[in-house]
């Protein structure tokens, strides 16, 4: 690595340096999605495995979701309270590079779980009779270990080539966390890594949505051909959850990242961060417990057995 790459050993979250004087305000914004989140996603978890109702592969995929979100806006959340509490902007190089592979790490996990969770509600739409046979136990662990694996792989990957860069223009981050394209913003010499960046987005993002485009094209023309009114309603509920989840995701990821580098476009790119990074996982376990009768109830169930348990005392 260059010897400039290694002067800094700091770098300065600036994306809200011009708002000190409301920083608490900023920081009770972030506390609220940051704990609607958590609570959120631990309750999706939670009635996952205490509700045997919810272990069948759809809501499986969901419990593992809700771990990627977890890790989503853990990776970046708490970090920039810390900072907009103490008044402190600086993050060490280690702290910056970690904060960056956990992030890419659920970023791109959660890519390749959506479209499993795609093609997952296709098969249980558009082949029913055969979904137990090919959505089976062992092959659905082998799916989110490899999904886990995968994610995990491309996030060191992506952490290294950024790793390696000459990071030599600024240690003056101009977003809320160490994000792969506000690191590239500030680096020297990475003509290499434009390609590496490209290759990745084709082979991860573009693939994975291409199969989730895919799965519900072929989800909609079975349930077009469906003539009841009732059964049609009734198939698309079954998938309405996790399409209104796959559009966010996929929006705000793509209003992130697909912009062209420009300082015009800081704030703009800070609001969709936070939109991609905070709000979206705070909005999925609100999505699948409104729109979805089976978490609603087993969120009744597991409510009644703890009525009994205190009752019984």
């Amino acid at each position: 690595m260059d010897s400039n790459t290694t002067s800094f050993e700091y770098f300065q979250i600036i994306a809200f340096l011009d708002t000190k004087e409301h920083n608490i305000f900023v920081f009770l914004i972030f506390f609220c999605i940051y704990t609607s989140g958590l609570l959120g996603n631990l309750f999706i978890i939670s009635a996952v495995i205490i509700d045997v109702h919810l272990r069948i592969p759809m809501y499986i995929f969901l419990c593992n979701l809700s771990m990627v979100d977890l890790i989503f806006i853990s990776s970046t959340i708490p970090t920039l309270m810390n900072i907009l509490l103490s008044g402190n902007f600086l993050i060490s190089y280690t702290q910056c590079f970690s904060q960056l592979y956990f992030f890419m790490f659920a970023a791109g996990t959660e890519d390749i779980l959506l479209s499993l969770m795609a093609y997952d509600r296709y098969v249980a739409i558009c082949k029913p009779l055969h979904y137990h046979l090919i959505m089976n136990k062992k092959k659905y662990v082998l799916f989110i270990l490899g999904t886990w694996i995968c994610g995990s792989i491309n996030s060191l990957f992506m952490t290294v080539s950024i790793y390696r860069l000459d990071l030599c223009r600024s240690n003056k981050i101009q977003h809320f966390f160490c994000d792969i394209k506000a690191l590239e913003k500030i680096s020297c010499n990475n003509a290499s890594f434009h390609i590496i960046l490209y290759v990745e987005t084709i082979l991860l993002a573009f693939c994975t949505f291409l199969l989730s485009v895919t799965s519900y094209v072929k989800i909609i023309r079975s349930i077009l051909v469906i003539k009841s009114t009732n059964g049609r309603r009734k198939a698309f509920s079954t998938c309405m959850s996790h399409l209104t989840v796959l559009i966010i995701f996929y929006g705000t990821g793509l209003c992130m990242y697909m912009n062209p580098p420009s300082e015009h476009l800081e704030v703009q790119d800070v609001v969709f961060s936070v939109l991609y990074t905070a709000v979206t996982p705070m909005l999925n376990p609100l999505i699948y417990s409104l729109r979805n009768k089976e978490v609603k109830r087993a969120f009744r169930r597991i409510v009644d057995r703890k009525r009994l348990n205190l009752g019984s005392f």
